[in-house]
């Protein structure tokens, strides 16, 4: 019988996708929701600029994009004070780590990151054929000295850390984080996350050279500046590192749009100001809305609350599908005793209007 001849490494692997996503729920369950608090969006939205240059771009969308990504990599290093060559762009961190991996992981090697971290970073790791080595969370808190001690031991070739982290929100200065870099093994790349970076206290972006051959960091647009279904990211690193994503990532990947989107909404510096102080002032009615039903928000530095239920993570998950009956979309992390918490994400008044009035009435149903 004819068919497509998969490569034993696939037809090793189960189908599967790290997240369900919202409208799969609404298609299976027949009913939207009426307030989108679960996929860390940016529910205030794009800055009015890269709305009006996206709207622009699209009468030219009969033209591929720039296949260099030459003016949005221009605009990025200026902003970061690098050189082009020290920047990658590709469909949000996510292509930019399935690359990665790509270029780095064959078969049977290892990657060292955290049990519960990013579970898209595991799926491509998983999907190449990597070995995932993964080490406790501290508390709420991914751990830089058990990585570094994992890395030690194993000697990957990828060590992965989100800073400030999801699921969980928490994060670590600056000096943590270049001292860990101090330790990383001769050979290993550390992977640093920053995506909700914008959102953290001063103090929390380490100081990295971005020539150093030990860092690589991605960075998106999808969290400040609000362009989640853009898919726009970026990376930054030493240039051999960067120049070898060409060799293998999708030169037309990114659309005329997005291009645009991305390089206005970097320049609206005033709504990047504004966009902190609307996310602070979210951040702050969740933890209140915690707060009222005796529940626990955890500081954040990101555009979510993870909010502890005070039990375990059936608990947890009861409280999760009780406000998906009220029509709100939460998640919550996927690893104990992380999973005693549901994660929502920062959004207008309306929506955590909704999500204050549909708390209690879940929580009675999720204890009853």
């Amino acid at each position: 019988m004819t068919g497509p001849r998969y490569t034993p490494l696939v037809s090793s692997l189960s189908s599967s996708v790290p997240f369900v996503g919202p409208e799969t729920i609404e298609r299976t369950t027949g009913q939207p929701f009426r307030a989108r608090l679960g996929a860390n969006e940016n529910g205030f939205g794009p800055s009015p600029r890269a709305i009006a240059a996206m709207a622009a771009a699209a009468g030219e969308a009969w033209q591929y994009g720039d296949p260099t990504n030459h003016d949005l990599k221009t605009a990025l290093a200026a902003h970061l004070g690098c050189t082009p060559e020290n920047i990658a762009v590709g469909e949000g961190i996510d292509g930019l780590l399935g690359y990665l991996v790509r270029m780095l992981i064959a078969p049977g090697d290892i990657v060292v990151t955290s049990l519960g971290a990013y579970p898209t970073f595991n799926f491509h790791v998983t999907g190449f054929g990597g070995r995932l080595e993964m080490v406790p969370y501290a508390g709420d808190f991914e751990d830089p000295d058990a990585l570094i001690e994992a890395a030690l031991l194993h000697r990957p070739k990828l060590v992965y850390l989100a800073n400030p982290d999801n699921p969980m929100g928490s994060h670590h200065p600056a000096a943590t984080i270049e001292r860990m870099i101090e330790r990383l093994p001769e050979g290993s790349l550390l992977v640093l996350d920053e995506a909700y970076i914008e959102f953290a206290p001063d103090g929390t972006a380490p100081q990295i050279d971005p020539n150093d051959p030990r860092v690589i960091r991605m960075r998106t647009f999808s969290k400040a500046h609000g362009l989640a279904g853009a898919r726009v990211g970026y990376a930054i690193g030493a240039p051999d590192l960067i120049q070898s994503f060409d060799k293998i990532r999708n030169h037309f990947g990114m659309s005329r749009i997005s291009q645009a989107g991305a390089l206005a909404a970097l320049q609206d510096t005033t709504w990047a100001s504004f966009m902190r102080r609307l996310i602070a002032a979210a951040r702050d009615r969740i933890a209140q809305t915690a707060r009222d039903n005796g529940l626990v928000p955890l500081a954040s530095a990101t555009n979510f609350v993870a909010v502890d239920c005070g039990q375990d993570g059936a608990f947890a998950r009861a409280v999760l599908q009780a406000l998906a009956d009220e029509g709100v979309f939460v998640r919550m992390p996927g690893a104990a005793p992380m999973d005693r918490c549901i994660r929502i994400s920062c959004a207008p008044d309306t929506d955590l209007g909704i999500l204050a009035e549909a708390l209690p009435r879940a929580l009675a149903k999720a204890r009853g």
